[in-house]
């Protein structure tokens, strides 16, 4: 009796409604939980503020930085206006050389200053001739803005810094995307510059209520991740679970989007992601225009977009790009090409172990020929087979390209052709788990197609045990495991389950026509006004 409740706790079946859900009646948004939560640093900092004596400012931030031994922190003292004593502190590689040299130390040096303080006011309308200036009196605020590539001015013993941004490390340029390729669509990728990559969403989404919001996250590296959303539509419940989960975030160290992912969804062990991960900056503002909301972080080549479906991480931005009836076809293709990759294996096992009477004479006699000196059990053989392929595609993905090639043609032609003489596979069974290979190489997400490998597994061992009766019961636990997965308050089988009123089908792909509202399942301001 209690392994019944732990299986159906786990499934979700027992489990209680205390997560977030974004449903048509919510009202508010819920708490921020404190709010963004800078590094612990800033929590023993909140209060020190810009010294009001220049030797004090400078002591400190060598003192910080460790001036003494480490070179890449650039303090440059000079005189402003040929008679205050001033300095400006950057990092070097981080910021621009000569944007600092032409419009900063050239222009405070040889223009004339008021006789008395304050001087940075005065600097900031009338000398400095850079782009993007302020002040700040946050000691904390100033030491976080020479780590990102800003330059910090002092001037005599005024008790605020000019930031001045002279950001220019360098970068990878905007490249193809490399895991999502499409014929007839933008070519275009995300790379690790984070501001780069907000260029490349404003460049597709010019409206003026597109809002990115970005903040440190983490507690060491103090990394920055962006929040992109459509002001005037996206959900603002939505908007604020994404920042609620964000701000939660404390570790020591964030280096990736997919670091993030983890550390913000509440499923851990759910074999389907909750988040839709993409390089692609034209999905990206497509699902942004649709009322989602994307996430990117500096750093990392990839965007994350919340919430998902079922039906968003099986969708391919070439669905859209080609005509309804060959979007069709290929929208259809994929999908049977899923379901052959997860059930294939499992049914025929069951077939040969337990239906027999299911196939034809002729049928049963070539899996019989074919295993006639294989020793080991199907079951095992099976689930060996699917191992070894999993093996040549991680082999493929790890080692520079050329070669990889040749790994997954050695791996598939050479290595099953030796196993078959080797009498450790049969030939049937080799074209069974090529074909359920196949198939999953047609899911375009990169996480479902990892997913969708131990989900064959696990119907392969189900299949093993009971036949298709077992594949039934699996069948029936993995559907109630995605009816009770949410994402971001979104159940993962919209707009299937529950049903919403959206128009467009989930498989088939429908005509596109001119339309003005957004997905009615987000719930967004749009579908309310509309």
């Amino acid at each position: 009796m209690k392994g019944i409740k732990k299986i159906a706790l786990a499934l979700g079946f027992t489990r209680k409604r205390s997560e977030f859900e974004l449903l048509e009646t919510e009202k508010g948004a819920p708490g921020f939980l404190g709010g963004w939560r800078y590094a612990e640093e800033q929590k023993q900092e909140e209060k020190q503020t810009v010294a009001p004596s220049f030797s004090e400012n400078i002591g400190r931030i060598k003192e910080s930085f460790r001036a003494d031994i480490n070179p890449d922190i650039i303090i440059r003292r000079f005189a402003a206006g040929g008679r205050v004593e001033a300095a400006v502190v950057f990092m070097n590689g981080m910021a621009d050389a000569e944007t600092i040299n032409d419009y900063v130390l050239r222009e405070t040096m040889k223009k004339p200053l008021p006789d008395k303080p304050p001087y940075i006011d005065y600097m900031l309308k009338n000398v400095l001739t850079a782009s993007d200036v302020s002040t700040e009196s946050d000691w904390y605020k100033v030491k976080r803005a020479i780590t990102d590539g800003q330059t910090v001015m002092f001037v005599g013993d005024e008790e605020r810094a000019a930031i001045i941004d002279t950001r220019g490390y360098e970068h990878r340029s905007v490249g193809t995307t490399e895991n999502e390729k499409v014929v007839m669509g933008p070519q275009e990728g995300f790379n690790e510059n984070l501001r780069t990559n907000i260029t490349l969403l404003r460049r597709m989404i010019r409206r003026e209520d597109l809002v990115c919001e970005i903040r440190e996250i983490g507690v060491q590296n103090h990394i920055r991740a962006a929040i992109v959303y459509l002001d005037g539509s996206a959900n603002p419940a939505l908007v604020q679970e994404v920042k609620r989960r964000i701000a939660g975030v404390q570790t020591r160290m964030m280096s990736n989007i997919g670091v993030l992912e983890q550390l913000t969804e509440n499923h851990p062990l759910s074999p389907f992601p909750q988040v839709l991960t993409t390089e692609r900056p034209d999905r990206t503002s497509s699902h942004i225009m649709q009322g989602y909301v994307a996430v990117l972080l500096d750093g990392s080549p990839f965007a994350n977009i919340m919430p998902t479906t079922l039906f968003t991480l099986m969708g391919s931005s070439e669905d859209i790009y080609l005509r309804q009836p060959q979007g069709t076809v290929v929208r259809l293709v994929r999908y049977i090409g899923a379901l052959i990759s997860i059930l294939l294996p499992g049914y025929f096992l069951s077939l040969v172990l337990y239906h027999q009477g299911m196939m034809s004479t002729e049928a049963l006699s070539t899996v019989v020929a074919s295993r006639k000196m294989v020793f080991a059990p199907m079951g095992l053989e099976l689930l060996f087979l699917l191992l070894v392929f999993q093996l040549i595609r991680e082999a493929g993905l790890r080692v520079p390209g050329s070669i990889g090639q040749a790994i997954g043609i050695i791996g598939g032609l050479i290595l099953g052709q030796a196993a078959v003489s080797a009498n450790l596979a049969s030939s049937v069974m080799l074209i069974v788990v090529a074909l359920s290979g196949l198939g999953n190489f047609c899911i375009p997400d990169y996480a479902t197609q990892i997913s969708a490998s131990y989900i064959r597994a696990a119907f392969v061992i189900a299949a093993w045990i009971g036949g298709l009766l077992g594949m039934s019961c699996m069948l029936v636990a993995f559907f109630a495991l995605m009816a009770s997965l949410k994402s971001f308050g979104i159940p993962f089988l919209t707009p299937a389950s529950p049903k919403t009123y959206s128009k467009r089908p989930a498989i088939v792909r429908g005509r596109i026509t001119m339309h003005a509202k957004t997905d009615d399942y987000i719930n967004t301001r749009e579908g309310e006004q509309l």
